[in-house]
């Protein structure tokens, strides 16, 4: 397995990745794969390339089996804190420490960047990602009722932080 920063050059095995989580998942992610899968391949190159975000992924060899992104805030108030988002690994890779891998990846680089906050929200009973995220140092703040709909069906987000104190 290999960890590292992906660039817009990995959009292509990204998106399909990405549209692979939001088809299995779609009660894990507030973007829709029907809304996702009309995009143009460029609006990944675009994801993956902005200054504000930053994505890793799990490789075995060439293909891309998981992913963890940090959506970082703009606004000068909130500089300090950024969002985990898009967290996936291929169900025939569990168990094997990609999720944790990669959530050390963006988590030593949030402190490398002098992050303060991080902030992410996992669905009500996905007890697998609320275990990574706790593993990580994650903890609850909140639950957010009815917080996405699929398929007319309501789902509630845990919200949880993790503080990285400045060293």
């Amino acid at each position: 397995m290999n960890i590292r920063r992906l660039s817009p050059d990995d959009a292509p095995g990204y998106r399909t990745l990405r549209l692979r989580a939001l088809w299995e998942l779609p009660q894990a992610f507030t973007s829709s794969y029907e809304e996702d899968e009309k995009l143009p391949l460029e609006a990944s190159e675009k994801r993956l390339g902005s200054h504000h975000n930053r994505f890793w992924g799990a490789f075995e060899g060439d293909e891309l089996c998981g992913m963890v992104g940090l959506e970082c805030e703009t606004r000068a108030k909130n500089r300090h804190k950024a969002k985990v988002v898009g967290m996936y690994v291929a169900h025939e890779q569990t168990g094997r420490g990609m999720g944790g891998a990669l959530m050390k990846a963006l988590i030593d680089d949030a402190r490398a960047s002098r992050l303060e906050l991080l902030v992410l929200t996992v669905t009500e009973g996905d007890s697998a990602a609320l275990r990574l995220y706790q593993r990580s140092g994650f903890r609850s703040f909140g639950i957010e009722p009815r917080a996405i709909k699929v398929d007319g069906h309501a789902y509630p987000k845990n919200h949880m932080y993790l503080e990285l104190p400045p060293s």
